[in-house]
């Protein structure tokens, strides 16, 4: 007489499952919130406009833009748009009554000239920064000052200066400087927070995939597997993997930051003696059971 079948397994409740899918949920609603947090406070960081400088009625408005910084050629891109006020300009037309000279600092590169009655139109200047090193990147910080001040045909006028920052990837602290007629601004730029966050991300995945290719390195070499090729091709691409994600940090850092020196180089230096080490005892591996079993 056959032997009555096995049961078939119990079923998973769906009490069982519920101690896990708890925990889940939990840990995305606080990163979505903590997320949301980092999102908003940076936005609001991007939306506030500085205002320094003479609030008289005949004054010259100057909206200064950070459009773009370039911590490799050491400056930054300030975009200017010039308006005359009150008795300064037409009133049609906001152009200045008078030939309009604006005047920068030492830090950037060229002053503004602008014809009398003739529309003034936006301009992009060039503000070199001084301080810091792209090497230190994601940490790296570097300083510059911002300064304007306008000489309408022959005499000096007040101004004032709206100033706001564009670039996502860098933070602007700007400390004003009290003057009478000028509008002067100290400025120190760091990296954004979510470039912190995803370059500290960078460096924890890089370190993760040379631990992994560790763990598997140690199982391959002390199990005698020989040569596994699928194991070899996996980490043969990770190493080439890890290249191709480094060069994804925002910004272009250069080889040589603390990224690289951090976990970039060295992570591709575990996994490349980890593939050394695999290949050296698989083929010793190969040899010795070729000896014991010949053909």
């Amino acid at each position: 007489m056959a032997p009555p079948p096995d049961p078939p397994p119990p079923r998973r409740s769906r009490a069982s499952i519920l101690p896990v899918l708890l925990p889940i949920a939990v840990l995305i609603v606080v990163a979505v919130a903590v997320g949301s947090w980092l999102q908003f406070t940076e936005r609001q960081a991007l939306d506030t406009v500085h205002t320094v400088g003479s609030a008289a009625a005949d004054r010259v408005d100057v909206e200064a833009t950070v459009q773009h910084v370039d911590a490799a050629a050491r400056e930054l891109v300030l975009r200017v748009r010039v308006t005359p006020r009150g008795t300064l300009g037409e009133a049609e037309t906001n152009a200045p009554v008078a030939d309009l000279s604006l005047q920068t600092s030492a830090a950037t590169l060229g002053d503004l000239a602008f014809k009398a009655h003739e529309r003034l139109t936006t301009r992009d200047v060039q503000v070199a920064v001084a301080e810091g090193s792209i090497s230190d990147y994601p940490f790296d910080t570097y300083e510059t000052d911002v300064e304007f001040w306008a000489v309408l045909g022959d005499r000096e006028v007040p101004v004032r200066m709206l100033f706001s920052n564009n670039d996502t990837l860098f933070s602007v602290a700007a400390t004003p400087t009290a003057s009478r007629q000028d509008a002067v601004l100290g400025l120190k730029l760091s990296r954004s927070g979510s470039l912190l966050v995803f370059a500290g991300f960078m460096m924890v995945v890089l370190w993760a995939l040379a631990a992994s290719v560790l763990l598997g390195t140690w199982y391959l070499t002390t199990r005698g597997e020989g040569l596994v090729w699928p194991a070899l091709a996996w980490m043969a691409a990770t190493l080439f993997a890890l290249a191709a994600f480094r060069n994804t940090a925002p910004g272009t850092p250069p080889i040589g930051c603390v990224i690289d020196w951090f976990a970039f180089l060295w992570a591709e230096t575990v996994i490349a003696l980890c593939l050394i080490a695999v290949v050296i005892t698989g083929v010793r591996t190969a040899i010795r059971a070729a000896d014991t079993h010949p053909a």
